[in-house]
């Protein structure tokens, strides 16, 4: 069903067919798209992204235009990036792939509407005042990654009952690192587990993170959400497997590239939404009158041949309730 419903949505990506006059081009409204990573990587979420614009009846090529920016994973790139969408007026923003975009957004403008999709608390970085009433030009779809971090954690104890150290794989340069840290800090303590901090803000810094947690023996791996990680997804998924390190990440990509679980919001269905809120300020709402939407949808993955080339038995209540299990 996920592959039909990814190649429906890249058919709504149809370029402006030839009979579409350069007046009409013109007529139609902008979409600035604006993200940390590179566009082959988000080929299902673009698709998901259009589905949400559907919903409001809005066609990419056919009545509203997508003006692309991809940072490339070079996040120095986005100011100018921003700043080039301001330049060309386009009707609304769409930061992406992580805070780095949003700020970016906001820094370059404070009249056009921008509608965000973000894993991190808004409210905390201030982007918005308030989730109810984020007021002035900025709303968007949040999925809280940080405020799972607990419940990962949880869930790797089940998988793993005998588990004593557990490595937490940071990006020192994320707004968020120490508070999401502290708080990984204070769910190890409850559950009686250690917590052995890695950091990795770079490219060559995985090999070295991964190393340093088998030379200190940790006996799995819970991975931070930042943008960096999800956009090496498959890097890291290769990494942990190589060093027979069990892992649990954010986003499904993750135990899909070969890593052991994940557990978050359904990234396609935020997707939808973002599509969905840009939707609606092209109608005509107000960005400062739409509440920051949050996640609804929450999926737990597995993947049972990792697991399995791990030498582990995943306990078959976990299986059970597993809204997916790779084979």
């Amino acid at each position: 069903m996920r592959r039909r419903e990814f190649i429906a949505g890249l058919g709504g990506a149809a370029v402006v067919g030839p009979r579409a006059t350069l007046g009409q081009q013109m007529a139609m409204p902008v979409i600035g798209f604006l993200h940390t990573g590179a566009s082959q990587s988000y080929a299902q979420q673009m698709a998901a992204f259009h589905r949400g614009l559907g919903e409001l009846g809005y066609v990419p090529g056919r009545n509203v235009m997508i003006d692309h920016r991809w940072a490339e994973n070079r996040l120095d790139r986005l100011p100018a990036l921003a700043a080039d969408l301001v330049r060309k007026r386009v009707n609304v923003i769409a930061p992406a792939g992580g805070p780095a975009a949003v700020s970016a957004a906001i820094a370059a403008t404070g009249l056009i509407p921008i509608v965000f999709s973000l894993g991190s608390d808004p409210v905390r970085l201030g982007f918005v005042p308030s989730l109810n009433r984020p007021g002035g030009n900025v709303t968007g779809v949040v999925f809280l990654t940080n405020d799972l971090e607990a419940k990962r954690m949880e869930l790797l104890c089940e998988m793993l009952p005998g588990v004593h150290t557990i490595g937490y794989l940071v990006n020192p340069t994320n707004p968020n690192a120490n508070a999401a840290t502290n708080g990984v800090q204070a769910a190890a303590r409850i559950l009686g587990r250690q917590l052995f901090v890695v950091q990795a803000g770079v490219d060559g810094d995985f090999d070295a993170a991964i190393k340093t947690l088998v030379e200190h023996r940790a006996d799995a791996l819970l991975v931070s959400p930042d943008a960096l990680f999800t956009n090496r997804t498959k890097q890291l998924a290769s990494s942990t497997l190589s060093a027979r390190l069990p892992a649990i990440d954010q986003l499904r990509g993750f135990p899909a590239a070969g890593g052991l679980a994940s557990y978050g919001a359904d990234l396609l269905d935020t997707y939808r939404q973002h599509g969905i809120y840009v939707g609606r300020i092209l109608k005509g709402d107000k960005p400062g009158e739409l509440p920051v939407m949050q996640p609804v949808k929450f999926e737990l993955v597995i993947n049972l041949k990792t697991a399995k080339v791990l030498g582990l038995t995943v306990p078959p209540k976990l299986l059970f309730t597993a809204d997916e299990v790779l084979e």
